[in-house]
């Protein structure tokens, strides 16, 4: 997709200090005359959120997609991906598809991605450009893992000149998508019944489903707007922002997989109301944590200025949930509200006015913070 709209494009493989292999994608600069690769040059960082992957920031093409604004911008973009989704399906040693690997590979949530993926993209990224800070944006989950390294890796406070949470996600207990909160009441016979069965890979991305949500969400479709209706489902519903000729693109690239414990994760907090790691029961919490219940994530710690995007009709992000995580925070920039009533969480990266509504704001903010 980048290639096709003209645009420089790398990609860069990471280690993760428990082995997995992310890929990255690099746009270092933008198509403008005059625009090229240069040292110095201020880098952005892009997280995508759960189910995600790269090709969120790029999809809806270079009049509004984040990457290509912020490359014309005269930023040195990263995109990254975390493990198991679509570019990270790799380890070291062990092969997600086969067994008896496939356990293991699988048997992480959100955490390890805070922990191990973000500092190790984080580092590597700076290493390349020779830079030591960046500017960072997340959404959804890519806010969930940054508080989560913020938190418990207090180091990366320092290589962050300003994070930008987009639909920020932490504390979920007035959660409103039916989808994922009909899994929270089982959500420990769900951990159950995926251990034993083995399911541990929650909405793989195969060839097979990239083709059928081409052709079910295309244009030409005549269950175009059940795409769209499953959608808002699970993000809120905002008709209006949502440019159904996208559909086709968008489903072609989501969803990029991530394995199921990460929805469990989120899952428990809805049923806690707690920001915390993952519960894993009383006897597990013991060995592994010292305590019957698991920690929560200390977000005194965080000392990077940090600036919150939120929709009032959310349902992944609700507007309580929101106001309870800024309270927690002491380094903060602002909360923003989006200034539209009906826009949602996955309007952050589609919306057909994205750019009026959020992104003009966010570049200033991020330049403000540049030094």
């Amino acid at each position: 997709m980048i290639e096709w709209y003209e645009y420089p494009v790398e990609s860069h493989v990471v280690q993760t200090a428990d082995g997995y292999l992310l890929t990255m994608h690099r746009i270092p600069h933008g198509r403008a005359e005059g625009s090229g690769p240069a040292p110095g040059k201020p880098v952005a960082f892009l997280q995508h959120g759960l189910l995600g992957s790269s090709a969120d920031w790029v999809v809806i093409g270079p009049e509004r997609a984040l990457a290509y604004l912020l490359a014309d911008a005269d930023y040195d973009v990263w995109l990254g991906n975390v493990r198991g989704n679509t570019y990270s399906r790799a380890h070291k040693t062990l092969d997600p598809d086969r067994e008896p690997d496939r356990e293991e590979f699988w048997n992480f949530s959100w955490h390890e991605i805070g922990v191990f993926d973000l500092p190790a993209m984080i580092d590597y990224t700076l290493g390349q450009t020779n830079q030591n800070k960046l500017s960072y944006v997340g959404h959804s989950q890519g806010t969930t893992t940054l508080f989560v390294m913020l938190s418990l890796c207090p180091e990366y406070n320092d290589v962050i000149k300003s994070a930008h949470a987009l639909a920020p996600v932490a504390y979920c207990e007035h959660l409103k998508s039916p989808f994922i909160r009909a899994v929270a009441p089982f959500v420990d016979a769900i951990d159950l019944i995926t251990i034993l069965l083995g399911i541990n890979e929650f909405a793989p991305s195969t060839q097979m489903m990239q083709m059928g949500g081409e052709l079910v969400c295309r244009d030409e479709s005549p269950v175009q707007e059940v795409c769209s209706n499953a959608l808002f489902l699970i993000a809120g519903y905002d008709s209006e922002q949502l440019n159904r000729s996208q559909l086709s693109a968008i489903m072609h690239n989501s969803p990029a997989g991530a394995a199921t414990r990460q929805l469990l994760h989120y899952a428990q907090l809805i049923n806690s109301g707690q920001f915390c790691q993952f519960d894993h029961g009383p006897i597990g919490n013991m060995e592994k944590y010292g305590s019957t219940d698991p920690p929560n994530y200390p977000l005194s710690q965080i000392t990077a200025p940090i600036a919150l995007h939120y929709g009032a009709n959310d349902w992944l992000a609700e507007v309580v949930d929101v106001e309870h995580l800024r309270d927690q925070l002491g380094s903060l920039i602002g909360t923003f509200r989006v200034p539209l009533d009906s826009f949602n969480h996955i309007d952050f990266q589609y919306a057909i006015d994205i750019i009026e509504l959020v992104y003009d704001n966010l570049i200033i903010l991020i330049k403000t913070y540049n030094n």
